[in-house]
């Protein structure tokens, strides 16, 4: 479990994305959905604020995306009772699937762009499909960071921008998680332990990211994301 969180903090110090998304479908392998985002909310939130705060344009991002945060807050709160009372192979494949769909979407290099004049209708209705998708697998990144990237925020402000994303939907999803009683004093113990090797890694990948091509690296980490996908998507099939 500790590995599994010292990769998923290395992915997210090289690109600056991944820890939650590694780490949720690698442990889905080892337990319930439910129970690896109970995990996550630790780790993720001390990474996230990190990543948050190193940023320079605090201020600017959230007076500019804080439909976006809202919509996503309300979307997890709202539906983290699917995560939390799922039973049977379903969540599983839901959780493949979304991982197989942000990985598709990352390889095919799709160069969006989104008017300013459109932020204000597509930012709150991208921020409340993502908290569904959250709620339902744990997996914060469908269909937030395609539309971040489509932003053209610059490299600076998309990692910070990630992190306010990643940021609200920890908190949102922890919150969703605890009124469902799906976090028990016992996972969140067990999350903090993980922190550690979470930050370990971070370190470990923001010290190679500027020692490695970035593009590389996040083609390799999109292809092993496609397959721990399709690996969870018919796991319960086969």
């Amino acid at each position: 479990m500790l590995a599994t969180f010292l990769l998923a903090g290395f992915v997210k110090g090289v690109i600056g994305l991944g820890l939650p998304t590694v780490a949720v479908g690698l442990l889905a392998t080892m337990m319930t959905p439910a129970q690896a985002a109970a995990l996550l909310v630790v780790p993720s939130f001390v990474t996230n604020i990190w990543q948050l705060l190193a940023g320079p344009r605090f201020g600017a991002l959230l007076r500019r995306l804080w439909p976006m945060m809202a919509a996503i807050a309300a979307g997890t709160v709202a539906s983290a009772g699917l995560i939390a009372g799922a039973t049977g192979p379903g969540l599983g494949s839901a959780l493949g699937f979304a991982l197989v769909a942000y990985a598709a979407i990352g390889l095919a290099g799709l160069a969006l762009r989104v008017p300013a004049r459109a932020e204000p209708v597509l930012s709150p209705v991208v921020g409340l499909l993502t908290g569904l998708v959250t709620g339902a697998t744990g997996v914060f990144v469908i269909p937030a960071v395609p539309y971040l990237q489509a932003l053209n925020l610059g490299r600076d402000g998309l990692i910070q921008a990630l992190g306010l994303s990643f940021t609200v939907s920890t908190v949102a999803l922890a919150a969703g998680l605890a009124r469902e009683g799906a976090l028990p004093l016992a996972a969140g113990t067990a999350s903090l332990v993980t922190l550690a090797p979470a930050l370990l890694g971070m370190v470990a990948g923001q010290w190679l990211r500027g020692r490695v091509s970035a593009s590389t690296f996040r083609r390799v980490f999109l292809v092993g994301l496609l397959l721990l996908g399709a690996h969870l998507a018919l796991r319960p099939w086969l």
